[in-house]
């Protein structure tokens, strides 16, 4: 993905983190998909084979898009922590956005 896309998906989740439309790390992005909250969950490109097949399977068994995105430090940086490897937004707005972008590439 250029690297334009990828700040403007950075900025929207850090936006979307301070308007209280995100959650982040494992277990407030399970408890947002499980409990039907999440529109999108944002699986970083760097993480375990393990986990990403964790995260798509539930994805997929709860009706949840997700994609693959960025790595654990870029996430976590913008959402002002050292890392994370997951997050799921809860606003419908956000996740059709981001998804907008990342299509684009």
């Amino acid at each position: 993905m250029p690297v334009m896309e990828t700040d403007r998906i950075l900025k929207l989740l850090g936006l979307a983190k301070r308007a209280g439309r995100l959650k982040s790390g494992s277990f407030q992005t399970e408890e947002a998909v499980k409990g039907g909250k999440a529109t999108l969950v944002l699986i970083t490109e760097d993480s375990s084979d393990a986990s990403k097949k964790g995260w798509t399977d539930m994805c997929e068994y709860y009706e949840v898009p997700y994609i693959f995105f960025g790595k654990k430090e870029e996430l976590g940086h913008a959402l002002g922590m050292e890392y994370r490897a997951v997050a799921a937004l809860t606003d419908q707005g956000f996740a059709d956005k981001i998804k907008s972008i990342a299509e684009e590439r």
